[in-house]
């Protein structure tokens, strides 16, 4: 592990051909139950878990960790139960009414000046058509990150290393594919576990576990397989990302 910034492990179901959703980019449940266990599971062995604004408007909520044993595991190792949510965007354009807000977990944003600016915007909209009910409304987060490239985008590796200063040593990324290949191109991955699941999606539009330009294969990051399970129709694979010291 790279010891300025966590450990950091992309966790993802897909189908056969490589899509981690479909073209409509509809929620992906087609991941079994001994899948969902196995992603509660890595959840439950991080200190935060971060992923992409796509990815959270197209479920409306977030995996927590519910598993009896699991929670008692975190409480052995004098960890809260539930790990940081971080969600990661560019413009924070969230709906604050949608039920992540209301989860029992820390909720943190990861974005720019400008996202700031967009999301206050929302939540005064927001206390506006509450009225008197806005106390009530847990549509905040605990912690909002600003890192900024100079070409105002966000600065994820900046904010690794920031993480790593807040005893975030295990990181855990759900997607998307857009947030994947940022972190892929700045080498900051160090495992991936890819969850092989019986159908078929297609469609040239569909999502897949690592979008955005693209690697040529001489630049392509390479990988070790460090585990290979078959449960019933799926198939889990465990990598590890080689690096030149390797």
């Amino acid at each position: 592990m790279l010891q300025h910034r966590p450990h950091t492990t992309v966790v993802l179901a897909m189908s056969v051909d490589g899509k981690i959703a479909d073209f409509k980019r509809s929620p992906a449940r087609f991941g079994s139950r001994v899948d969902k266990a196995h992603l509660e599971k890595q959840i439950a062995a991080s200190d935060a878990v971060l992923f992409g604004a796509g990815t959270l408007g197209a479920y409306g909520t977030t995996l927590t960790v519910s598993d009896p044993t699991l929670v008692q595991l975190r409480a052995q190792a004098e960890k809260p139960p539930q790990p940081v949510h971080i969600v990661t965007t560019h413009s924070a354009n969230l709906n604050p009414e949608i039920h992540f807000f209301q989860q029992p977990v820390r909720r943190w944003l990861l974005t720019t000046t400008a996202g700031v600016v967009s999301w206050k915007g929302r939540l005064q909209t927001l206390s506006s058509t509450l009225g008197n009910e806005v106390e009530e409304c847990p549509s905040e987060f605990e912690q909002i990150l600003v890192f900024e490239t100079p070409t105002r985008e966000i600065d994820i590796a900046a904010a690794l290393k920031h993480l790593a200063t807040l005893h975030i040593t295990r990181l855990v990324v759900l997607g998307g594919g857009k947030l994947v290949a940022s972190l892929l191109e700045l080498d900051l991955i160090d495992e991936l576990w890819l969850t092989v699941c019986p159908l078929i999606l297609g469609g040239n539009t569909a999502p897949t576990p690592v979008d955005g330009k693209g690697f040529l294969p001489n630049l392509a990051p390479k990988l070790q397989l460090l585990e290979v399970n078959t449960v019933e129709q799926e198939v889990f694979l465990h990598y590890r990302l080689q690096r030149p010291a390797d």
